[in-house]
């Protein structure tokens, strides 16, 4: 059940930063319609940018858990099954920490932004705490995914990451490994 609710959410998590990236398709669609006529997409450029870097976030966690982030593997992957899992827990648990700390951060200044009224200065008035929104979302989504990854190790299995990256690699798929 709680495996179900954490693909769920990585699942949920990718689908939105799809829907971000749909999003700035359509902004600069738009855009180019409206130069056609001769008009102008106030704010093209800052919604574009704020949904370019939802899209980041959002789309890290299942990147992470499918192995397509970028992993340096040429230590560990020569290590017998010992000292690679012990360099695997140690790897994620430093993982963990960094992706808490952007966790940290990221939610301190949106609630920073929240407190002094922090406004876009381009040409649409946005709160900006509503678009930073995004980077502690989804920093906490990796986050999780990150601990998931290292419980699954700390209980013997392996990480669903190098399974992901060995069934692409028995396809003959070696784009992720580039």
């Amino acid at each position: 059940m709680i495996r179900r609710a954490l693909d769920a959410l990585y699942a949920a998590s990718a689908g939105l930063a799809a829907l971000c990236l749909f999003g700035i398709f359509v902004v600069m669609m738009a855009q180019v319609g409206l130069r056609f006529v001769n008009m102008q997409f106030p704010g093209a450029d800052d919604i574009s940018a704020y949904l370019c870097v939802a899209t980041t976030f959002f789309a890290l966690a299942l990147t992470f858990r499918r192995g397509e982030l970028i992993r340096v593997g040429l230590l560990i992957e020569r290590l017998s099954p010992g000292p690679r899992r012990a360099f695997e827990i140690g790897a994620l648990a430093f993982a963990a920490t960094g992706c808490a700390y952007a966790f940290y951060w990221t939610l301190d200044d949106v609630l920073f932004s929240l407190e002094i009224e922090d406004v876009a200065q381009g040409a649409l008035a946005v709160p900006l705490w509503i678009p930073k929104m995004a980077m502690p979302a989804g920093a906490a989504i990796l986050l999780i995914a990150v601990l998931d990854e290292l419980v699954t190790v700390l209980r013997g299995g392996r990480p669903h990451y190098v399974i992901a990256a060995e069934e692409r690699a028995a396809r003959g798929d070696f784009s992720a490994e580039v």
